[in-house]
């Protein structure tokens, strides 16, 4: 057969043969630097029969993709790691069962169900057992078999993998990689690709920790135990990572939350329902009030609507039954004789819809922009909960923009200017962003292409207008639109979605929506959806972990603190505060009999910004003693002077402090 290189030299090889075919034709420095191939785009090892008319590209350990191959082996060795971990300590190696074990951004896993329970404390000795089967250098090999014989390896042996088989459709192809002889060695079914031998893989990786995983992700099915690792080419690039990891651990929401007293989850209350304490309610309201003030500006009129709608209301949207799954579910009343059934609000959009249909629209009043903190409710796995960045019920910052079609470009570049405000008043300056279109071959859409097409190019060009850079997510729209996020690097460089614009011509068709224009009749408007926060809840707990629950003055909970040096001084320390409060500053005064250094610890503990130290000196002079976070001290001022600059930062949202 023929296949192609790069350069579009053709070569002929034969029928069935493989990347290492390929690379071994070329040179005898490629085949043994060859650790993989790029076959028509799709990695594949050198272990794989090519299909014919190939455009091959061979890869060496320079390329990116080479990662992939040995992430994916390290999974299998892992795998071949528990299994003699659990022979040394006297069990059959068969009694180990396997779920999966793919690759995943920065390492693997593989999910496990042990004949006793695996801890973080045993992964140091699994670690030390792959560092052993990578210094063995095992040769990978790869086979197929058919369907019968692939049951009959591990039907009543393995429920997982005989489950897997079963499920691959009739005529596919089931293949295996052994590493090492069969023996002694370890095989297990898999798609591939790998690396073509262990000791090709390089030994920076770790095992960081064991958690739970529902089978397949049921919560209905067994529970395994799933081990996660890292690896990464370089010393360097795990080192740092590594780092990062436990920055991760002090910046962990959860944490800083309980520390700081900024939210709680209570069971009692319920899974994924967040309780907000006054100072994390400060946080909130400091974001809604900005958001709010911007909006204002920016010509939106504020809505409100229920928590709950009639199920009608959603049947028409398409969100029920669309996202049935993510919901809770509907809400009857045929018990007590109405037949009306209700659900927990899922989305905001169709409340907004109903407010633009309650009366006939006018060219003339387009663009309408409502907009609303509106709480939802979605209905999320508890296995898959997580802090504030996954819960049950948020509140999101959602507007909808109502207006003609000419003007879809200029009100997206509107919305796009109003989420890169938002960015920049927080600091999140290293972002990208993501459009997401239509999967053609998919059903969960509807709209007519023709609509979906034009939506998809009007997103595109206000995005080069805007000189963003993006890339396309094929398959990654909502069910009645294209869509435009952003995606945001934290202080750890961690990436986050945050803030979503959507194109809609869809739901304005599904309810009716018309407007008169200027010749007198009727059309249909499109509506943008956008939600710079995305969900309050979720946006807070990214920037908790972003500034290390440091926040800037504007959004710290408590502002300033008072600290007098004596008791004599405690008059004083009470009536500046009171002033500063006053003012329109959040401020304390720490009159605790303690140590005056512990009362300033306690304060730099909290995180809170500004410190003011106030003795004898101060007091005759109407003054204050100004300590910074991480600034130290800034020196003595005029009590009128601190609150002059104190406030300047504050209405400002100013990043830095202003005092130097």
């Amino acid at each position: 057969m023929t296949v192609y290189l790069p350069d579009g030299k053709a070569l002929e090889v034969p029928e069935g043969a493989t990347a290492r075919d390929v690379a071994e034709r070329i040179g005898p420095g490629l085949a043994k630097a060859a650790v993989g191939a790029l076959v028509n785009g799709e990695v594949y090892d050198l272990l794989k029969p090519l299909p014919p008319g190939a455009t091959v590209r061979i890869l060496t350990e320079k390329d990116p993709e080479y990662q992939l191959l040995f992430r994916h082996t390290l999974a299998h060795v892992l795998a071949q790691a528990v299994k003699e971990f659990f022979r040394e300590k006297g069990y059959d190696p068969e009694s180990v069962k396997l779920g999966v074990g793919p690759v995943i951004e920065k390492g693997f896993y593989y999910d496990i169900d042990a004949p006793e329970p695996l801890s973080d404390e045993d992964l140091p000795q699994i670690e030390e057992k792959m560092r052993e089967i990578l210094k063995r250098d095992l040769p990978l090999k790869r086979y197929v078999l058919p369907r019968e014989a692939a049951l009959a390896r591990y039907q009543g042996r393995d429920p997982y993998k005989t489950e897997l088989i079963l499920d691959l459709p009739e005529g596919e192809e089931i293949s295996f990689y052994q590493q090492g002889d069969e023996a002694f060695g370890f095989t297990d079914l898999c798609r591939g690709p790998h690396v073509p031998s262990t000791g090709r893989i390089p030994p920076h990786f770790k095992l960081t920790h064991v958690a739970g995983a529902y089978w397949r992700g049921d919560e209905r099915r067994p529970m395994l135990q799933r081990v996660y690792g890292v690896a990464f080419r370089t010393a360097e690039e795990l080192k740092e990572y590594l780092w990062q990891l436990e920055e991760a651990k002090k910046r962990d929401h959860r944490r800083l939350g309980r520390e700081l007293e900024l939210f709680l989850i209570d069971p009692m209350v319920g899974k994924g329902l967040v309780l907000w304490l006054p100072k994390g309610n400060v946080i909130r309201e400091e974001l809604i009030a900005f958001m709010r003030e911007e909006q204002v500006k920016r010509g939106y009129q504020l809505v409100t609507t229920p928590h709950i709608g009639s199920l009608e209301l959603y049947k028409t949207s398409g969100h029920y039954p669309y996202y049935a799954e993510s919901q809770f579910p509907p809400i009857s009343f045929k018990e007590r004789g109405e037949e009306e059934e209700y659900l927990l609000k899922p989305m905001n959009c169709p409340h907004h819809i109903r407010i633009y249909a309650h009366k006939k629209r006018s060219y003339r009043e387009l663009p309408l922009r409502l907009a609303e903190f509106g709480t939802v409710y979605r209905y999320e796995k508890a296995g898959e909960l997580l802090g504030l960045t996954r819960v049950r019920g948020f509140t999101q910052d959602d507007a909808h923009i109502f207006c003609a079609p000419e003007d879809v470009k200029g009100e997206f570049l509107g919305v796009l200017d109003l989420v890169l405000k938002v960015f920049a008043t927080l600091g999140l300056k290293d972002f990208r962003a993501r459009i997401g279109t239509r999967d053609p071959k998919s059903q969960k859409y509807v709209g007519d292409e023709a609509k979906w097409s034009l939506a998809e190019r009007q997103i595109e060009e206000a995005a080069l207008e805007a000189g963003l850079h993006y890339t396309v997510e094929e398959g990654d729209a909502a069910f009645y639109g294209p869509k435009l996020d952003f995606v945001v690097k934290d202080a750890l460089g961690r990436e986050w979605q945050l803030g979503t614009i959507q194109v809609d011509y869809n739901l304005p068709e599904r309810f009716g929506l018309t407007y008169v224009g200027k010749d007198g009749e009727e059309h249909r408007p499109v509506m943008i959806h956008r939600a710079p926060f995305g969900s309050l809840e979720r946006f807070i707990g990214i920037l908790i972990e972003h500034f290390a629950g440091d926040f800037p003055l504007w959004l710290a909970p408590v502002q300033v603190v008072v600290v007098p040096v004596s008791e004599k001084q405690e008059d004083y320390a009470l009536l500046v505060a009171q002033r500063l409060k006053e003012a329109g500053l959040r401020a304390e005064a720490d009159t605790r009999p303690e140590r005056m250094q512990a009362r300033i610890r306690d304060a730099e503990l909290k995180k809170v910004p500004y410190v003011l130290v106030v003795g004898e000196k101060e007091k005759a002079e109407g003054a204050v003693s100004v300590r910074r976070r991480h600034r130290g001290l800034l020196g003595v001022m005029p009590l009128a002077a601190f609150l002059e600059g104190a406030l300047k930062e504050y209405r400002e949202r100013r990043l830095e402090p202003v005092f130097e």
